[in-house]
């Protein structure tokens, strides 16, 4: 028995074919025997010929063909299906019992690949443009980057994931505006991405003025608020309403004592008191009200008079010779 091919490469939902080739002298019908590879094997299938002997497993039903030569056949593939196969072919009147190993792998086929990044145009200098290649479907997929039409490698500012599935430029400058793409490949196809387009701004003069400008005008604020401290104002006295002469007699009525006539006393100590008489024209402005509380126009036309002055019997003469006068009765 003979193995053309040792690894068959097969897709989700197509077929397999695990191909041997065997001869024998004999006329009898060969017993072939299919087996997965697991931590425990499993039997696939076991004919006599091509008649199938037993019952099949639910995983293979309806999925298999044997040919008389022992070649099996897989429909519908699944990636369940993805292992190493053993075969063995024994006839009763041979002395040797073929058998061999066939690996297959099952994988899933390529979506159309494409290229996502936050931006298609930056700025010179910027930090960490990233560049990820992102497709739907696929299985067991490999990564390549091209710039310009030529392969990507690592280099100073070229920084690749593990996977290579990310494309990380650092620090972009002008000789990175170029056309980008990403090819994504597995054991059963390739595909490549549309291109795009990067395009990088050159940083003018202006720009670099006002950016440093800027940060230079923030650590001034941050500076100033950090060191600034509010001042305590000093709280003045609320200041009093203005009231009139008038008011503050209304609120404080006279007192016909010594404090609001005042006294003078002459050289022979006898005291003399002065009578106070004020007289202030009434303010049309004011209302009803404040006339009122004042008083009536009668009664500052004619001032009121005091009757509780002491009577003086003693004749008295000033100081500079005068001729003394005569006490007065104040009525």
């Amino acid at each position: 028995m003979t193995i053309p091919n040792t690894l068959i490469r097969g897709t989700v939902g197509g077929e397999a074919l695990l191909s041997v080739r065997y001869s024998s002298f004999s006329l009898d019908l060969p017993v072939i025997k299919w087996q997965l590879k697991r931590e425990k094997s499993v039997t696939v299938v076991q004919s006599i010929g091509t008649d199938i002997i037993g019952t099949l497993r639910p995983e293979y039903r309806d999925r298999i063909l044997v040919f008389e030569n022992g070649t099996l056949l897989l429909h519908n593939l699944r990636l369940s299906d993805d292992g190493t196969y053993d075969v063995e072919i024994s006839i009763t009147d041979d002395t040797f019992t073929g058998d061999g190993s066939i690996e297959l792998t099952v994988d899933e086929s390529i979506s159309r690949p494409y290229i996502h990044m936050e931006s298609l145009s930056v700025l010179e200098l910027s930090e960490n443009v990233i560049l990820n290649c992102s497709h739907d479907n696929g299985t067991r997929t490999a990564y390549k980057w091209f710039k310009g039409g030529k392969p990507v490698t690592n280099v100073t500012r070229f920084v690749l994931s593990p996977d290579q599935k990310l494309l990380t430029i650092t620090r972009v400058l002008m000789a990175d505006d170029d056309i980008y793409s990403c090819t994504v490949e597995n054991p059963v196809g390739n595909m490549t991405s549309v291109p795009i387009r990067l395009t990088v701004y050159r940083r003018s003069s202006l720009y670099i003025i006002l950016s440093t400008g800027g940060i230079f005008l923030l650590i001034t604020l941050v500076t100033v608020c950090a060191c600034w401290t509010p001042s305590k104002k000093r709280k003045h006295p609320a200041r009093k309403p203005h009231s009139s002469f008038y008011d503050q007699f209304d609120h404080s009525p006279i007192n016909q004592t010594d404090d609001v006539l005042p006294k003078r006393r002459d050289h022979n100590g006898i005291k003399a008191v002065t009578s106070l008489y004020i007289l202030q024209e009434k303010d049309p402005s004011m209302d009803d009200s404040s006339s009122n509380s004042i008083g009536s126009p009668s009664e500052l036309d004619n001032p009121p008079c005091y009757t509780s002055s002491p009577n003086y019997n003693e004749t008295h003469t000033h100081s500079n010779g005068s001729p003394a006068h005569s006490s007065h009765r104040y009525t």
